[in-house]
C-alpha cells in the first residue's frame, strides 16, 4: 500500500478540486486539504507547485507536485493499487472510451455551464449555450446507456472515471437550476443520467465534498460579479 504525505491545492468550490477529492475518498487516501484562492491573489506555495498553469488543484506527494485532475485522478489509481477498486476501466476499448468523453465534458460540456453562469437573462450568448448544454446531455446520455451495461454508474456497478468527470459538476448545475429556476438534468429529458446523478450524489465518498447549492449561491454572488466588474469572461 503506498503511503506518504499527501496534501491536496483546491479550494472547496472548484468542481476540478472536488474531482480529486471524491477520488481520494474512494481510494480512501489520507491526506490534507488546504485551500486556495483559485481567481486572483494566489499563493507563492500554488505557484511554486504548478508554475506552467498557475491553476488548481495539485496534489503533492511526498513534496512531489502532479498537476491537472484528471491526470491527478490517473495517478492516484496507479499509485494506490491496493485502496479499493480501480477508477479508470481495465478494459483498454472502455479505458479509450472513458478519456474521450472525459475530454469532451472539459473541452466542449463545462465551457456552456460557464457562460450560462456568466449570462443575463434572455442574453443570446445564454441561449445559445443551454441549447449546446442540452445538446451535449443528449449525448451523454446515450453515452451513459452505453457504458454502464445496464448499472447504476458509468463505470458499472462502482463509481469510475467518468462518473467522477461528470459528476463532479453536479454542484454548478444545481446552482445554475436554483438561479435561473430551470431544469438542466430532467427526468422526463435524460431519465437515465437523472437516475445517475442520484446515484452518485448519495454515495457516501461524494456527498461530503459536493458543495450546499446554497452557499455556492452565496459565493457566485460575489464572485460573478467580480467576473462582469473585472470585464473578464473566459
Amino acid at each position: 500500500m503506498a503511503k506518504g504525505n499527501v496534501q491536496l491545492l483546491g479550494s472547496w468550490v472548484s468542481p476540478y478540486s472536488n474531482r480529486v477529492q471524491m477520488v481520494l475518498n474512494l481510494k480512501s487516501v489520507d491526506y490534507e486539504f488546504i485551500e486556495e484562492n483559485f481567481y486572483s491573489n494566489k499563493s507563492e506555495r500554488l505557484l511554486k507547485a504548478n508554475p506552467v498553469h498557475k491553476k488548481i488543484p495539485v496534489l503533492i506527494h511526498d513534496e512531489k507536485p502532479i498537476c491537472e485532475s484528471l491526470v491527478i485522478i490517473q495517478y492516484i489509481d496507479d499509485v494506490w493499487t491496493e485502496n479499493g477498486p480501480s477508477i479508470l476501466p481495465s478494459d483498454p476499448y472502455d479505458r479509450a472510451i472513458a478519456r474521450f468523453w472525459a475530454a469532451y465534458i472539459d473541452d466542449k460540456w463545462f465551457p456552456c455551464i460557464w457562460v450560462i453562469l456568466l449570462s443575463d437573462g434572455a442574453d443570446a450568448k445564454k441561449t445559445a449555450a443551454l441549447e449546446e448544454f442540452n445538446k451535449g446531455l443528449a449525448l451523454l446520455e446515450d453515452a451513459f446507456i452505453k457504458c454502464s451495461k445496464g448499472q447504476k454508474f458509468f463505470g458499472g456497478d462502482k463509481i469510475g472515471y467518468l462518473d467522477i468527470a461528470l459528476g463532479c459538476f453536479l454542484g454548478l448545475v444545481r446552482l445554475i437550476q436554483k438561479m435561473d429556476n430551470i431544469s438542466l438534468i430532467d427526468e422526463s429529458k435524460s431519465p437515465n443520467l437523472f437516475k445517475w446523478a442520484q446515484h452518485f450524489s448519495d454515495d457516501d465518498a461524494i456527498k461530503v465534498v459536493i458543495p450546499e447549492t446554497e452557499k455556492l449561491l452565496e459565493f457566485a454572488k460575489v464572485f460573478v460579479a467580480q467576473v462582469k466588474a473585472s470585464g473578464i469572461n473566459k
